[in-house]
Formats: structure tokens, C-alpha cells, sequence
């Protein structure tokens, strides 16, 4: 290999990967009360990484990194909080929805380990011009009723939630902020040497 050919290689800009980062307290549009809200993202886009049955090169929606939801319940006067392991990624313009499995729960707060909760996210820009640094961005996640499946005439369970799964960025934030850099979903990379089907695919 010529040397010029080895600094073009090294000139080559790496690829921009999906990510979501930030905190940020809210408020629930439907129910007003002192209680403090918050979520915590630092999520990154780690595409064809989470080999699943079936699919061994994973999927273009891989993800890693954490959550951390707090929720403060000024009735109890007690803040509880939990943290995830995030599983998927997707953006949009401006836009995200993520899912991670919640590993940890602190004492008192929902039995909530090994259940995997979905997130939106909503980048309104830096907010300047709004009025005392007033946010735009907003956040959606996957429970409080929102996530439920109805049984007829037998009250409703909240439903599964699969990857990458969540609802509209419904709930204002009050304070702090989510950046979304957005990337499109990336093509699975090249086959191994024999194979016929790309490194990501699955077997129909």
C-alpha cells in the first residue's frame, strides 16, 4: 500500500452514530402535583452489536449506555430512583425513542427489574429566546398508563414493551435538556468470507 493511500484511509471521517444525551426534570401534562421528575440519558447508537436467535449480526437499531429515572413523591418526602441498560436506539430529526432493561431499583421503588421501559425524547434546541431559559424539548415514556392492553370487560394490564418502543414526547420539560444527534440506520456490514447473506440478516 502506498503512502498516499494510507493518509487517505486516515482522512476518511468516521461515521456519525445516533446518540441522546442530557437530563432533565418535567412535568405531567395531565396530573399537577410537587412531585419531581427527572430521566437521565446517556444512550449511543452501537449498530449490529446484540447478536438475538435468529439474527447473529444483531440489528441497525443496536444501542448501549443508561437511563436513570428519579422521581421525587413529595407526599412520602422521598426520591426514588432507578437505572437501565440500554437496548435500542432510533432518531429522527430531532427526535429519538430508546429502551433499557432497569438493573437496578432503589429501596421502596417498583419491582421493576428485568423489565425493559421505553423513552422519547424531543430536542427543542437551546431554548434561547423563550423566556427565562425555558426548554423546548420534552419526553414520552412507556407507563403511567399509556401502555396499556385492554381485556374487555377485564381492567387492563400495561403491556410489554419491545424494543425501541415508546410513545409521543408528551410531557414538557421545566428544567435541564436532551441533545439528539441523529444518524440514519446504517446497512449491516459486509459477510463473512462464504456467506451469502448479509452479516446482519436473519433466516426467513
Amino acid at each position: 500500500m502506498s503512502v498516499a493511500a494510507s493518509a487517505d484511509q486516515e482522512e476518511q471521517p468516521r461515521p456519525v452514530r445516533a446518540s441522546v444525551v442530557g437530563s432533565a426534570e418535567f412535568v405531567l401534562p395531565y396530573h399537577q402535583d410537587k412531585d419531581v421528575r427527572s430521566f437521565t440519558f446517556d444512550a449511543r447508537a452501537a449498530p449490529y452489536s446484540r447478536p438475538l436467535p435468529g439474527i447473529p449480526g444483531g440489528l441497525p437499531t443496536d444501542a448501549r449506555g443508561t437511563v436513570k429515572v428519579s422521581h421525587y413523591s413529595a407526599e412520602r418526602d422521598i426520591t426514588y430512583t432507578s437505572k437501565g441498560r440500554v437496548d435500542c436506539l432510533v432518531t429522527g430529526v430531532r427526535t429519538a425513542t430508546l429502551t433499557a432493561v432497569i438493573t437496578e431499583v432503589s429501596p421502596g421503588g417498583p419491582p421493576d427489574v428485568g423489565k425493559r421501559v421505553g423513552f422519547s425524547v424531543y430536542d427543542g434546541g437551546d431554548g434561547k429566546g423563550e423566556g427565562k431559559g425555558r426548554s423546548k424539548d420534552r419526553v414520552g415514556f412507556s407507563w403511567n398508563g399509556v401502555n396499556l392492553l385492554p381485556k374487555g370487560t377485564i381492567p387492563p394490564e400495561e403491556a410489554p414493551v419491545g424494543t425501541c418502543m415508546a410513545p409521543a414526547p408528551y410531557a414538557p420539560v421545566t428544567k435541564g435538556g436532551y441533545v439528539v444527534t441523529h444518524a440514519e440506520l446504517p446497512s449491516p456490514p459486509p459477510s463473512p468470507k462464504g456467506s451469502t447473506e448479509p452479516a446482519g440478516s436473519s433466516p426467513k
